[in-house]
């Protein structure tokens, strides 16, 4: 009867006693059970030393006990003593000279037989399997093992530290690829913000400006009014004086520190001002016959503005100018003869073109140039492109356009000295380099006071100013018609009534006649008739009274005895 033994469960009596022998194949301990004594004189000899029944673990005896018998069976066998070192010895002899082979394996014939573990009595395990059983070992749970079941192998036979390096740099691979497409992210995002603000700023600048599509006219215009009554800008007025051929030419050079924008105002010579006494006059007899503080103080009254200087700028001082900032480069709009030219049909000194280096003396050229029949504004333009020109070369630091302005060895107002003068040269320059400068033309009327286009383009906008003409009364208007044949007349005719301080009213052309009629309506104009024939170069026998044109008090017909030059 194949029974399972079990400590404490099926086939073992409850008093028996086992002792441990040694270990199988997988670890587990191996028991045997310890014989009871049969007799009280009989002792256990642990090394079965003693004759009788008795086991001998080290089989040093010369007798030995019957084999033990685990099934009890009955049967004798033959089995060998148990040998728990493995030494293969025979019984009762020597151990052979053998290694120790824990399991049971000898060296030279592999694993031996292991019938005496195999009947041994292992508690709370199962006994040997029955004839016929599976004696498949069932899937083992997760077993304990204690640390002297185990060889460590102290070191690894590769090296270490090529597997560490090999790691770190598969590791730092990673990182870095990672962290390049972290920083990539990083950029396009940082691009979108940046061309998201860029957006908004345009937007923003536009509607600003009034040019967003879409936006009234009206909405526009008040915005930008409103916005200009609020804005800083510093103003100095330019006299260019023509030494050579006479005249001047006036411009007002605006450096708005709000807006950041630089603007050169031409302003032409009929533009009516008051002068001192109250009197009516034009802006070029102010400047010849007020000076530099009254022609100031005429420009506040009737621009609304508040002129800081006045800087006089003759010819010679322009030329040198332009010299010492290295000539200057100008889209020129006419051929300009050279004025020190002893033959006519010589090759012009300046020539017509975009993009044209003039010198010092081509730059006075040019400025002053007034081809025949053109009209004094188109002299004026040209003389605020040279103006331009100088500005986009001078220095942008305040320390050497100061040394530039010193170097011209000018006297200057009072008004404004050359520290002044040189730092605000300098501002104008730093804008006129980066493109934030243009050059605008005051427009006047036929007689000399400004129009409501004026007040709202460039009184308002550029100059923050409000206008003010004198009033029509103040200045005698006289009304001239050119009947001599030359068309050249009719302008020669307004300069120089413009310069007496007359209000000059155009009647165009008509029939040519020989003699020229100056006309008053009333005895109370007569004096003023006479006085205008006299300005004209005329007769006093040409003063006349009749009908006169409805708004003139005095019409003039210039005939063909009129000669400009003789004015």
């Amino acid at each position: 009867m194949n029974d399972r033994y079990d400590a404490g469960h099926g086939g073992g009596d409850q008093g028996d006693q086992y002792e441990l022998v040694g270990y199988d194949e997988y670890g587990r301990p191996v028991y045997r059970p310890v014989a009871p004594q049969q007799a009280p004189q009989q002792q256990y000899d642990p090394y079965a030393q003693q004759q009788g029944y008795g086991y001998d673990p080290y089989a040093t005896g010369t007798q030995q006990a019957p084999p033990y018998d685990p099934y009890g069976t009955g049967r004798q066998q033959a089995a060998p003593s148990y040998d728990p070192y493995a030494t293969g010895g025979p019984q009762g002899g020597a151990p052979a000279q053998q290694p120790y082979d824990p399991y049971g394996q000898t060296a030279a014939s592999g694993q031996q037989p292991r019938a005496a573990e195999q009947t041994a009595y292992i508690p709370q395990q199962a006994g040997p399997a029955a004839p016929g059983e599976d004696t498949t070992p069932p899937s083992q749970p997760e077993r304990h093992y204690r640390t002297e079941q185990f060889a460590f192998v102290e070191e690894a036979d590769g090296d270490p530290e090529d597997v560490i390096d090999w790691l770190n740099f598969t590791e730092n691979r990673t990182e870095r690829r990672e962290e390049a497409k972290r920083r990539a992210r990083s950029r396009l995002i940082a691009l979108v913000v940046v061309l998201a603000l860029v957006a908004v700023g345009g937007v923003g600048y536009l509607w600003y400006a009034g040019k967003l599509p879409g936006l009234s006219t009206s909405h526009s215009t008040t915005g930008k009014a409103t916005a200009a009554g609020a804005q800083n800008r510093d103003v100095i007025v330019v006299h260019l004086h023509n030494t050579k051929k006479g005249g001047t030419s006036t411009a007002l050079l605006v450096d708005n520190t709000t807006t950041k924008q630089g603007t050169t105002v031409l302003l032409p010579n009929s533009l009516a001002v008051t002068d001192d006494d109250g009197t009516s006059t034009t802006l070029a007899k102010s400047v010849d016959e007020d000076g530099s503080s009254g022609t100031r103080d005429a420009l506040d009254t009737v621009l609304g503005t508040d002129i800081e200087g006045t800087w006089r700028l003759d010819t010679p001082y322009l030329q040198n100018l332009v010299d010492l900032v290295g000539n200057i480069e100008v889209d020129t709009n006419a051929d300009v003869p050279d004025p020190d030219a002893k033959k006519k049909g010589s090759a012009p000194l300046v020539h017509k073109g975009s993009n044209q280096t003039l010198s010092g003396k081509m730059a006075v050229a040019y400025a002053t140039y007034r081809a025949s029949g053109e009209a004094q504004n188109a002299q004026l333009e040209r003389f605020g492109q040279v103006m331009q020109g100088v500005l986009r070369k001078l220095s942008s630091d305040p320390t050497a356009a100061t040394t530039t302005v010193q170097t011209l060895a000018q006297i200057l107002d009072p008004s404004l000295t050359d520290k002044d003068l040189g730092t605000f040269l300098a501002k104008l320059a730093d804008l006129a380099k980066g493109g934030d400068y243009k050059t605008a033309l005051l427009p006047v009327q036929g007689d000399g006071t400004l129009s409501a286009q004026a007040a709202a383009s460039v009184v308002k906008d550029v100059l923050g100013g409000t206008a003010k003409s004198p009033d029509q009364g103040s200045a005698v208007r006289v009304h001239v018609e050119n009947a001599s044949g030359v068309k050249d007349d009719t302008e020669k005719a307004r300069v120089v009534l413009l310069n007496g301080g007359f209000t000059f009213l155009g009647g165009g052309t008509t029939t040519p006649t020989a003699t020229s009629k100056v006309v008053y309506g009333s005895a109370a104009d007569k004096e003023n008739a006479t006085e205008v024939a006299k300005t004209l170069g005329l007769p006093t026998s040409s003063v006349v009274k009749g009908r006169t044109a409805s708004n003139a008090d005095v019409s003039v017909t210039l005939g063909q005895d009129y000669k400009p030059s003789s004015s």
